[in-house]
């Protein structure tokens, strides 16, 4: 049944699995189901709504955005993750638009996507850390959307949950590619803060010193919830 969604592929690095096009398929029905969830479900002691298409144009537009920026990367690691034009910030920002639960389901439909475009699969537990919950986990940045300074506050909970998953998925999984005299556990705190925090960092900055920026993403802000 497996061999129905995906192929076995043997390179110098050892055995991974790409998608088959009923796997693609399968992603990209999986991607629209978590889209529609981003919008339907509900934050905690609000009255159901309707379905809003207009969130569902934000969160398809993050998502878009995210991906397009993931792609231009201003340092790639030799064994994974890059720094990118601030990608991961667009998926927090909807947490901070719409509450930590489209937040969730959004940075999950953007890992489901990065599994579509840019597959590396050795087990499923490793897809399951390094592409859902990785990803998923940039939209507890929700969790201070009516915060004061939640921006600030929610992207860096966000990049904190991120940084974790990829840590857990680099001690449990890459171990083996630790530098030497290194344990896997200290090898993948350091290997994954420095792409991770170095475009936090970036992002900040920008966030903090263009003025015209802050002001464009308020006026977002103000936007969704008219």
């Amino acid at each position: 049944m497996l061999s129905f969604f995906l192929t076995r592929v043997e390179d110098e690095w050892g055995v991974s699995y790409t998608p088959t096009i009923p796997g693609y398929i399968s992603l990209a029905v999986i991607i629209a189901v978590l889209l529609i969830l981003a919008v339907s479900l509900t934050k905690k002691g609000e009255k159901k709504k309707s379905f809003d298409a207009k969130q569902l144009v934000f969160c398809a537009m993050a998502i878009a955005i995210a991906t397009v920026t993931s792609m231009i990367k201003l340092y790639e690691f030799p064994f994974g993750g890059s720094v990118t034009l601030i990608s991961m910030f667009f998926i927090c920002f909807v947490g901070y638009l719409y509450g930590p639960a489209a937040g969730i389901m959004t940075g999950l439909a953007h890992g489901v996507l990065q599994l579509l475009i840019d597959p590396y699969i050795l087990f499923p537990m490793q897809v399951l850390v390094d592409y859902i919950l990785a990803f998923g986990a940039l939209g507890l940045s929700g969790l201070f959307w009516k915060s004061r300074n939640g921006l600030y506050k929610g992207y860096i909970l966000g990049i904190l949950g991120r940084y974790a998953f990829v840590v857990l998925s680099g001690w449990l999984f890459f171990g083996e590619y630790a530098w030497e005299g290194w344990d896997p556990l200290p090898y993948s705190l350091a290997y994954n803060g420095a792409y991770i925090f170095a475009e936090a960092a970036i992002t900040l900055i920008l966030l903090i010193a263009v003025k015209p920026l802050r002001n464009g993403l308020d006026y977002v802000k103000r936007m969704t919830q008219n």
